[in-house]
């Protein structure tokens, strides 16, 4: 079987792809996660899921590799990972009783022919309207939300944020599109029901 690379070091990805039972690496890629000038949230997460594969390319030559990335999206304005509490705060209220949109791509470069094959899953998310005093208590109680799009998460506590999800894939929301990943590794002879 060819062996798979995750290029992330994201706990949550890895959780998902575990999820399918396939042995595989996860690896750090090297990628800088600044979006460009004028990108649409999805043309980001689509160019820095393929950048994430291909950073691991020349060291897992017969791999296949796959990428993800997440953008938030509010009000035409990309939001990442704050990094900060401070920052977790800001964003929590301006989504506060607000619809983003999440855009979660994927990649699976094929490391020895350069063939690649690319998702993009789109889920909008309904956020519930929420005082000072409930982001802060959700913040204090999930400090893994710094590490997500927008400090939003949908698993744990998490689940509190959010009124309503509407996705093809709930996988996706949380960091990887597994029912397009299935069909993708199809596509590379790697069958997870095998």
């Amino acid at each position: 079987m060819t062996s798979l690379v995750l290029a992330s070091t994201s706990r949550f990805r890895r959780e998902l792809l575990a999820r399918l039972g396939l042995p595989f690496a996860a690896v750090a890629p090297v990628c800088d996660e600044t979006p460009l000038p004028g990108e649409h949230a999805a043309a980001t997460a689509s160019r820095l899921a393929s950048v994430k594969a291909r950073s691991l390319a020349h060291a897992h030559p017969d791999a296949l590799i796959i990428g993800s990335d997440q953008v938030a999206l509010l009000d035409g304005q990309q939001l990442g990972k704050p990094g900060s509490h401070a920052r977790a705060v800001e964003m929590l209220q301006a989504m506060s009783g607000r619809t983003l949109e999440f855009h979660t791509a994927l990649s699976v470069l094929h490391a020895a022919s350069g063939r690649e094959q690319q998702h993009t899953d789109i889920t909008q998310v309904q956020m519930r309207t929420l005082s000072d005093g409930q982001i802060h208590a959700y913040l204090s109680r999930e400090p893994d939300a710094l590490l997500c799009a927008g400090a939003a998460k949908s698993e744990g506590l998490g689940g509190a944020l959010i009124a309503r999800i509407d996705s093809s894939d709930p996988n996706a929301l949380i960091g990887l599109p597994l029912f397009a990943l299935v069909g993708m590794l199809q596509q590379e002879g790697v069958e997870v029901l095998a």
